[in-house]
C-alpha cells in the first residue's frame, strides 16, 4: 500500500507494549476507550477466570447498587419460601386466618428482620426447624453485611485517576508544521501532581508478505508536568522523525492504526500513584482541527475558570 512508503524508517520502535506482533491473531482495537484491554478470555470455566472482588469494585455504581439490592430481595424471598414451606403455624404472631399472600408477606418481612438482625419481636419462631433456620439466616445476614461493607469501603478507597480524555484526537497546526494532539482534564476536586504521559502508535502493516503489528513511540512536546490542575493537551510534533510524517487526511481514513495513551500521576488525597489509559483509532482522529481553550479568567479577575464541557470542542483549520 502507498501509505507504507510514508512511514519513517527512523521512527523509534516500541517493543515494550505488551501486545503481540501477529496482526492476523488480533481483532478490533488494542485498548477500549475506557482503558480496558480489548480481550475476551476463554478456555476456563467462567467462575475460574473472573475475580468477583475486582468485578464488584470496578462495576459502575448503579450496577453495584442493583446487585446489592437484588441480592437482598432474592435471599429474603428464598428464606420466606422456606418458612412458608415449613409451616406458618411455626411463626408465632402471624394470624392463620389471613390469606396465603398475606401470610407469605408476613414471612418475608420476618425474614428481612432476621437477616438484618433487627428483630422487632412481633413474630417469633416456634419449633426446632424454624429456630434453626432463623439462626442460620441471622448468621448469613451478618456475614453478608460484613462483605457489603468491605465492598463499599473498597469502592470508596480505591485509588482512581479522575481524568477525562477528549473523544477525539486532532491533527492541528503546530509551530511551523503539524502536531497530533489529545486533551485530558481532571474533573473532580483532586490534587494531581507529577503527571507523566506516554503515547504509542500501533499499526497493522504487511511485511514480507505477513501482516504484523508495529508499535512506535511518539515523542511528546511535554511528557511530564509538575501539577495537573487545568487541561493538558498532549502534543506529538509531526516532524521528520515521526512515523506520521507526510501522512495525509486520506492516509488516516484508509489506514488501520491506533494511538495508545498511558497516563500516571500522584494523587495526594489517596497518597498514591494513579494510572489510566485510553486509545484512539485512526477514524477517531480529526484532521485539520484544533481544540478550543477550556479555561479563562473569572469576571472579577480573581480566579481561573475551567470549563469541563469544552473538553471535546474544536475548530477546523486548513493545514
Amino acid at each position: 500500500m502507498a501509505f507504507l512508503n510514508k512511514i519513517n524508517l527512523k521512527a523509534v520502535l516500541d517493543s515494550n507494549t505488551g501486545f503481540g506482533t501477529n496482526a492476523n491473531s488480533y481483532g478490533g482495537r488494542f485498548v477500549n476507550k475506557n482503558g480496558t484491554a480489548n480481550v475476551e478470555k476463554r478456555g476456563m470455566h467462567f467462575l475460574h477466570r473472573i475475580s468477583w472482588y475486582h468485578t464488584m469494585i470496578d462495576m459502575p455504581s448503579w450496577k453495584f447498587m442493583v446487585v446489592i439490592f437484588s441480592f437482598y430481595l432474592i435471599i429474603n424471598f428464598v428464606f420466606a419460601s422456606i418458612y412458608f414451606a415449613i409451616g406458618i403455624e411455626h411463626l408465632d404472631g402471624i394470624p392463620l386466618s389471613d390469606s396465603h399472600w398475606v401470610k407469605f408477606g408476613q414471612a418475608y418481612f420476618f425474614s428481612a428482620q432476621t437477616f438484618t438482625t433487627v428483630g422487632y419481636g412481633h413474630i417469633s419462631p416456634v419449633g426446632f426447624l424454624t429456630s434453626l433456620l432463623a439462626a442460620t439466616e441471622a448468621l448469613i445476614g451478618l456475614l453478608s453485611f460484613a462483605i457489603a461493607t468491605g465492598l463499599f469501603f473498597g469502592r470508596f478507597s480505591k485509588p482512581t485517576a479522575f481524568l477525562k480524555f477528549s473523544h477525539n484526537a486532532v491533527i492541528a497546526p503546530y509551530k511551523e508544521g503539524r502536531g497530533l494532539m489529545i486533551r485530558m482534564t481532571p474533573f473532580k476536586n483532586t490534587n494531581l501532581t507529577d503527571a507523566e504521559a506516554k503515547m504509542t502508535l500501533g499499526m497493522s502493516i504487511e511485511e514480507n508478505g505477513v501482516k504484523v503489528n508495529k508499535f512506535y513511540s511518539l515523542d511528546l512536546e511535554l511528557s511530564t508536568i509538575n501539577a495537573l490542575t487545568l487541561s493538558w493537551t498532549l502534543v506529538h510534533p509531526i516532524t521528520e522523525n515521526s512515523p506520521l510524517y507526510q501522512f495525509t487526511k486520506e492516509d488516516f481514513e484508509n489506514t488501520n492504526g491506533e494511538i495508545l495513551v498511558f497516563v500516571k500521576t500522584f494523587d495526594d488525597m489517596f497518597s498514591n500513584t494513579v494510572a489510566t489509559r485510553t486509545s484512539y483509532t485512526f477514524d477517531e482522529v480529526i484532521y485539520g482541527a484544533k481544540f478550543v481553550s477550556m479555561y479563562k479568567r473569572s469576571a472579577d479577575n480573581s480566579k481561573t475558570i475551567l470549563d469541563l464541557d469544552k473538553l471535546n470542542q474544536y475548530d477546523f483549520f486548513d493545514i
